[in-house]
């Protein structure tokens, strides 16, 4: 087994999120989310599928745990639900949702294993939704109280907080052009959507600091932004790209300003809130996939630039080109863009999909997932070499799961899930990644 040579204490952990993993979505008083309603709604999931047992990890969660620690691995990021906490959104936390939660992470804690906690994967409680959702600055003040509830609560055994995933996902796929829940298509019309999750994370970052938490920071999904040519139009198509799926959600958190080309779709009196938005942070989560291509616009088109594939490169099963030099290339950015303002790095999701099957002897091997992990962990590596401090590394995702509007078709797990009997298959990169881990010698 190779030896990736990351230092020693350098932090090895999976990622997974409660929607795409737990089911039992009407069981112990959890509340309805905007993706319950966005599965049961024709037309908007592949198949026809739904998120209402997925990987039942609500009642198998042990079995998971224990698979962890067979691993190895020194962390595990997961999500709460927020509807499972407070299923209206706001008021006093459901007591059996506590209790989910404190099993949980006794059992993790009982493992060995640090737990890594994300309050909010995209889950809205369905009734935050019908008052406004995340176009609503109310949504950010009952974001802050719900994460006083986890802090207080949980603050005694969760090592490492995140408040939100990925906002650029629930802005833009969410809000803008609706492949997401909660299914609205109001293109740049969105961004205070972008704004209030801000401010929602400032807000969750005081709350858990004033409960305890020791290590907080965040996980917001990047890509480096590729012109289709070297034409000035292509050029700043992909520059206007990059303001918007980039520095539109780095830019306030780690500067305290936003995108100058933004200002006019943000709600009035933003820059109050830029100083609640850009608390210290303690580490700076990266989630990577894929670069992105970008144009000039064509006549008509509403936005400032035009979406290019990425060609020349093999895909996964998602349809991303695999390209682990981008990686390298967007860590290297990051660090030239932001300098002493970058906290130290996490990458908290990094993964791909492929159409993993368990062969007649019981085995699934995934040759080229483990080519894939091989090579962008080489991209990491080669990034610290040129002074990116990075910090841990979380494998997208521990089990396969519920993929959003994709359904059940792409599997992105170090572990196969049988939908039908649940009976877990560690694939042949389960075993690679452990291999790895123990010969890293990192402890």
């Amino acid at each position: 087994m190779e030896n990736l040579n990351f230092p020693p204490g350098f932090r090895w952990g999976v990622s997974t999120s409660a929607f795409q993993i737990e089911g039992a979505v009407t069981e112990d008083g959890r509340g309805p989310s905007i993706w319950d309603t966005f599965t049961a709604t024709p037309g908007k999931i592949a198949n026809g599928e739904h998120a209402r047992t997925a990987a039942d990890h609500y009642h198998r969660y042990r079995e998971d745990v224990a698979l962890m620690a067979r691993l190895g691995v020194d962390a595990y990021r997961f999500s709460f639900a927020w509807p499972r906490i407070q299923p209206t959104g706001k008021g006093a936390p459901e007591p059996r949702g506590i209790g989910f939660y404190d099993r949980l992470l006794d059992e993790i804690c009982a493992a060995g294993i640090d737990p890594v906690a994300t309050l909010y994967h995209w889950d809205t409680p369905q009734a935050l939704e019908d008052a406004g959702g995340w176009l609503a600055r109310d949504t950010a003040e009952r974001f802050g109280e719900y994460a006083e509830i986890l802090g207080t609560h949980f603050a005694d055994r969760v090592k490492m907080w995140i408040p939100l995933n990925e906002p650029m996902v629930m802005s833009i796929f969410g809000y803008a052009i609706g492949e997401y829940a909660p299914g609205q298509t109001l293109l740049l019309g969105a961004i205070p959507t972008a704004h209030h999750q801000h401010l929602a994370h400032g807000l969750a970052v005081r709350a858990l600091r004033a409960a305890g938490a020791k290590s907080v920071g965040t996980a917001n999904n990047h890509s480096p932004i590729w012109p289709a040519t070297d034409s000035a139009a292509d050029v700043e198509g992909a520059r206007r790209l990059d303001a918007l799926l980039n520095r539109l959600y780095a830019d306030p958190v780690l500067l305290g300003s936003y995108p100058e080309e933004f200002h006019e779709h943000l709600p009035a009196g933003f820059a109050d809130d830029l100083p609640v938005i850009a608390q210290p942070l303690d580490f700076y989560g990266v989630n990577y996939y894929e670069p992105q291509g970008a144009a000039g616009p064509g006549e008509g088109n509403p936005l400032p630039f035009e979406l290019r594939p990425v060609e020349g490169y093999p895909l996964t099963t998602n349809d991303s080109p695999i390209v682990p030099d981008a990686f390298r290339e967007l860590l290297l950015q990051l660090k030239e863009r932001y300098g002493d303002r970058l906290p130290p790095i996490h990458i908290t999701e990094n993964g791909c999909s492929f159409a993993d099957e368990v062969t007649p002897d019981g085995r699934v091997t995934d040759v080229a997932r483990i080519d894939f992990l091989r090579e962008h962990l080489r991209a990491v590596r080669t990034a610290m070499d040129a002074g990116v401090d990075v910090r841990g590394y979380f494998v997208w995702s521990l089990l396969d799961n519920f993929e959003w509007s994709k359904g059940y078709a792409p599997r992105f797990g170090l572990v196969h899930v049988d939908y039908e009997t649940q009976v877990r298959t560690p694939k042949d990169s389960y075993f690679w990644f452990r291999e790895l881990i123990a010969a890293d010698d990192h402890r």
